[in-house]
């Protein structure tokens, strides 16, 4: 079923008296990073979101939804250096690691969430002798070895840090030019990047000395994004910068795209896989749509296909700039655009 929705944020045909399908906050600021909180029991429906401003003080802020009233409520705000290009938390779902938050900018940070507020936990620097430093555009904390983090920079490196001794475990010359993103596949060792020089790459922990090149753009565009299927470590998808495709790769064929998605009428500059589902992945882009596509017949079929048919759609008032997928409420997706982050069931 395609569910459209008007930019006030309801759906087609929804119903005032339907359960509510739709929360929005409004930010005091711009909102680039956000992130759902992973942890069980009461966590839930909480987001830490960063503001985008183009100057040296930041912030990012801390929501809950309070599930009676039906509003969100900020339970925490703390001041950032620069904008936060991604912002994650800890991957504890039972709570038995202290209660963290990692924020990606000039340097990798931890922040420790207690009751009386946000404290700085730990900073990661590589060079401690430089004044100077190389801006990190993303990381991703592994799922299986929380105290692994990847960080990602425009210094054409990736590092693997180990966050309880507080000291890289590798670092790795990993593009020709700018690193834009990197994620862990399922397990501990195997991690990808995509970069400025139009190329993705799968490394393996244990064998670092080579990488397999995944995928080349056509004409060498930048790949922007990219996002590992956590529920069948065969997929991985990438965005192009500027372009509004999709595509799905499987690592059995590397070089080659399985599938391209191509339901966006402008840029795509988001996408995330289903948490609990090995075939549903979610984009969103500059066409204010959020996009829900299955991929389930692409998985069993030939490499090179075009879907152009998403299975949900929904219309924001304005360019979908970030878009995440809660593992702790697989039912919901948030999207942010402007200065409003707005959640969605699906």
């Amino acid at each position: 079923v395609s569910t459209q929705s008007t930019g006030s944020g309801k759906r087609a045909g929804m119903s005032t008296s339907d359960k509510k399908e739709i929360y929005t906050y409004e930010a005091p600021w711009l909102v680039y990073g956000m992130n759902w909180s992973v942890r069980r029991g009461g966590s839930e429906f909480r987001l830490a979101i960063g503001s985008f401003l183009e100057e040296y003080s930041n912030q990012v802020e801390i929501v809950e939804l309070n599930t009676d009233t039906g509003s969100f409520v900020s339970t925490a705000t703390f001041d950032h250096p620069y904008p936060t290009t991604k912002i994650q938390w800890i991957p504890d779902a039972a709570g038995t690691h202290p209660d963290l938050l990692g924020t990606t900018g000039d340097y990798l940070r931890l922040w420790e969430v207690r009751e009386d507020g946000v404290h700085p936990h730990k900073l990661f620097r590589n060079n401690r002798h430089s004044e100077f430093c190389a801006p990190l555009t993303s990381f991703d904390w592994n799922e299986t070895d929380p105290t692994m983090i990847c960080t990602a920079s425009i210094d054409t490196t990736c590092t693997i840090w180990d966050i309880q001794k507080e000291e890289p475990k590798q670092q790795l010359i990993a593009h020709d030019s700018d690193v834009y993103d990197i994620a862990f596949a399922k397990g501990v060792n195997v991690f990808a990047s995509v970069g400025a020089d139009g190329s993705m790459r799968m490394f393996d922990l244990r064998t670092l000395q080579h990488s397999t090149i995944m995928y080349e753009s056509p004409g060498g565009a930048p790949l922007i994004r990219l996002a590992w299927n956590k529920q069948d470590p065969n997929y991985l998808s990438t965005i192009m910068q500027g372009k509004e495709s999709v595509v799905i790769l499987d690592i059995r064929v590397p070089t080659q795209p399985l599938a391209e998605l191509k339901g966006h009428e402008s840029p795509v500059n988001a996408l995330a896989w289903a948490p609990h589902s090995q075939c549903h992945i979610c984009t969103a882009g500059d066409d204010s749509h959020a996009l829900i596509w299955d991929m389930s017949s692409c998985q069993t079929g030939p490499v090179g296909q075009v879907v152009e048919d998403p299975i949900l759609a929904y219309k924001a008032s304005n360019f979908i700039n970030n878009l995440q997928w809660s593992s702790a409420q697989p039912d919901w997706v948030s999207i942010v655009y402007k200065k409003s982050v707005q959640i969605l069931r699906v």
